[in-house]
């Protein structure tokens, strides 16, 4: 089976997004990872349903489907990266983070999203992990609630680091939490977790509601291009066919929005060729 790769719009932050989506078109991916955010579509601009419905119409042109993503930095709170969060001790500030979830999953039905990817957040110094792993699954199961059983994944992402760092992190939430996916981010396997990229893809392919790869190197948290870094990379993909994945395959590179002109083309070539290793 063909896999279906898409590139996160973190990494295109130097394009408009209509430049964006005919830039991964015309270099054959077949979706795009919309981070919700400032710089492309802010979720909270007056005509941000409006805007989704353009950029709907705009992929179905060029033949691109569609994940959500919603880890912007700063989309939030202007001056704490990623605050506030499904963990954060304030009880106001935990409830702002839901509403965003909720709006984020009511742009994804305009978008034609097929998942839409969140993660747990990061407790803060001083915050008591039991309290905030109480306060994550009882955000969760709300936005499960309130989803309303559409047909995009609600995706929980492990990331090192954070509440959730890992798969079996996930698998304790989803069993708090029923009605979520995993975010599957194949390279946060060699930073956090038992599982080798490939063995997660294996353990938990009936859970997986998207799936990211991207180069990174054992025990370091940084986006690398595909062909650099620690992760076998044919090893991933061929356990992802091996699965019968068939919703998109993700790349972040979050850092590289100054040459995304390069990296975009460089990222579907080494996708090509680690499909034929």
């Amino acid at each position: 089976m063909s896999l279906r790769y898409a590139y996160n719009t973190n990494g295109l932050t130097s394009h408009r997004l209509s430049d964006a989506l005919s830039l991964l078109a015309d270099c054959g991916y077949a979706g795009v990872a919309l981070t919700l955010d400032v710089v492309h579509l802010d979720p909270f601009a007056d005509d941000a349903f409006a805007r989704a419905e353009a950029v709907r119409r705009r992929c179905d042109e060029l033949g691109l489907g569609v994940m959500v993503e919603t880890g912007a930095r700063f989309l939030l709170d202007p001056r704490v990266k990623h605050e506030p969060t499904l963990v954060t001790a304030d009880a106001e500030g935990r409830a702002r983070r839901l509403a965003y979830l909720r709006l984020a999953c009511d742009l994804a039905e305009v978008l034609g999203a097929e998942a839409v990817s969140f993660w747990a957040g990061v407790p803060r110094d001083g915050v008591d992990r039991d309290a905030a792993w109480g306060w994550l699954a009882d955000g969760v199961r709300a936005l499960v609630d309130s989803h309303g059983g559409r047909s995009c994944a609600l995706a929980v992402e492990p990331e090192p680091g954070m509440l959730v760092e890992d798969c079996d992190g996930w698998a304790r939430l989803a069993a708090e939490a029923p009605g979520i996916a995993l975010a599957l981010d194949t390279g946060h396997c060699v930073v956090a977790g038992a599982y080798e990229p490939e063995e997660a893809v294996a353990r938990f392919a009936p859970s997986l509601g998207t799936v990211a790869v991207e180069g990174m190197r054992r025990g370091v948290h940084d986006h690398l291009p595909l062909d650099e870094g620690d992760v076998d990379l044919p090893a991933v993909l061929r356990a992802l066919r091996d699965a019968a994945y068939d919703r998109l395959v993700t790349l972040e590179l979050s850092r590289d929005g100054h040459r995304a002109h390069e990296m975009v083309p460089r990222a579907m070539a080494t996708l090509r060729a680690a499909e034929a290793a």
